[in-house]
């Protein structure tokens, strides 16, 4: 595996969230809108428990490669979980939260890099 540089990282964080099954997940480069991070991952988990799963993957299998949250936030109740990796933030909702908050929307002058539907 190459260094996770935010590129990689962010690539690696799409990997991961779509061989656990993920939905709608979206990749936005936001270097250009944003100065707290370079890109946004965006999915859809269809259960609480499919929320945990996604965050405890991501946390373990970037921890092996030595890389750790800054922090996460939320409750897998809440329906939008957010795993804070400085130059990739990760945010994990519910089909409901999702389309309540809409930041597909919100970060509309991004650029996508990856959606898989």
């Amino acid at each position: 595996m190459q260094p996770l540089n935010a590129q990689n990282l962010s690539h690696t964080i799409v990997d991961l969230l779509d061989e656990k099954q993920a939905e709608d997940i979206l990749l936005l480069d936001i270097a250009e809108v944003s100065p707290f991070a370079d890109y946004f991952v965006i999915a859809t988990a269809a259960s609480e428990r499919q929320s945990q799963a996604l965050v405890e993957t991501l946390v373990e299998a970037l921890r092996k490669e030595k890389v750790r949250p800054l922090f996460i936030e939320g409750e897998r109740a809440s329906g939008w979980q957010l795993l804070d990796y400085g130059t990739v933030i990760v945010h994990i909702f519910s089909p409901e939260q999702r389309a309540y908050y809409r930041l597909e929307e919100l970060w509309s002058e991004a650029k996508v890099v990856v959606r898989l539907q």
